[in-house]
């Protein structure tokens, strides 16, 4: 086994993140990261310091075929670390690939779910289609649940493919030899993937208020265009967020494996504190959203809905994380 491969190895099983092992050497994270990804070695006077703080001899860490004496105990970390294969890590990874397609499609066809309701509701207002108010209210609200039936769909068989694999979100993992650099050198292969389809995601969502503006400027008072433009409004930031959740969904992969980022164990245990809360509170938008959707059809309003929610949860979970650490 390679210094490398030592280092991730007995960092995980001391139960710290690759930020708690760079204070304690007093290097940067990156620093960690560049070892355990043996792009660079630590001079002698730090790989001093390892030995002592791992509790191993120098030997140890440098020559590859060197074997951890028994007598060596490592701490205890609480809860004891899951092992994870080079082929659990691969299977998972490539389901997070296919889930990201599906989660993202899901996510889209939600945020496209009210665009017929309110162009047909518009046509038939001024006069642009022979339909009744019921026939277009009705025709529209159709569109809408089909659309938020498929995406529930999506959702649900995506969870259920990944759910095998709920343990790597959730506990702490010990990966097996081979997979830390796996997982690393995809995650740089991706890179720039991710971050072409994160910027032309926030570019679209940023740009997809343009269209309203136009039509202030060009149509003045004409109501029809003002609702087309909230559909290409809507068309845009469901775009956007096509591309983003897919390169997320993908990029959380390699961060679990990793446990890094969201995925640190420290975080994990932030999780179990708050999936209770999390779930009473989603479920408590969607109620709201609906409600307040069906009780005033005006659906190309409510959407905001949901911006809203994310940035106050956002805000309420880190009040909560603050308050735990103070009384904790």
């Amino acid at each position: 086994m390679i210094f490398a491969d030592k280092l991730i190895e007995l960092r995980k099983k001391n139960g710290w993140s690759q930020e708690e092992l760079a204070e304690k050497m007093d290097v940067s994270r990156q620093s960690i990261s560049k070892w355990e990804g043996a792009q660079s070695v630590p001079d002698m006077a730090r790989i001093l310091r390892l030995s002592e703080l791992l509790g191993v001899s120098t030997d140890y860490l440098l020559k590859d075929d060197a074997v951890l004496p028994e007598a060596v105990a490592l701490p205890e970390t609480g809860a004891a670390a899951r092992p994870v294969s080079l082929e659990e890590a691969s299977a998972f990874l490539q389901i997070k690939g296919l889930n990201a397609r599906r989660v993202a499609l899901g996510a889209m066809l939600c945020v496209l779910s009210p665009v017929a309701l309110i162009l047909l509701g518009a046509a038939q207002e001024y006069g642009k289609l022979a339909l009744t108010e019921n026939q277009a209210g009705g025709l529209g609200l159709i569109i809408l649940m089909m659309l938020i039936g498929c995406a529930v769909a999506l959702f649900v068989s995506s969870g259920l493919r990944i759910s095998p694999y709920d343990y790597l979100e959730n506990e702490p993992i010990d990966t097996l030899y081979g997979v830390d650099g796996m997982a690393r050198e995809r995650r740089e292969q991706f890179r720039p993937v991710f971050t072409r389809q994160m910027t032309a995601g926030i570019v679209l969502c940023v740009a997809a208020v343009l269209p309203i503006g136009v039509s202030l400027v060009l149509a003045g008072e004409d109501e029809f265009l003002m609702a087309v433009s909230v559909g290409v409004l809507l068309v845009l930031v469901a775009l956007g967020v096509l591309l983003i959740v897919r390169s997320a969904v993908v990029w959380d992969g390699f961060q679990i494996l990793l446990e890094e980022g969201d995925y640190t164990r420290e975080a994990k245990e932030d999780k179990h504190g708050h999936e209770s809360f999390g779930k009473i509170y989603w479920l408590s938008v969607m109620a709201g959203y609906l409600a307040w959707s069906f009780i005033t059809e005006d659906w190309g309003r409510t959407w905001i809905v949901w911006p809203i929610a994310g940035v106050a949860y956002g805000a309420v979970f880190a009040i909560m994380k603050a308050l735990r650490k103070k009384n904790g």
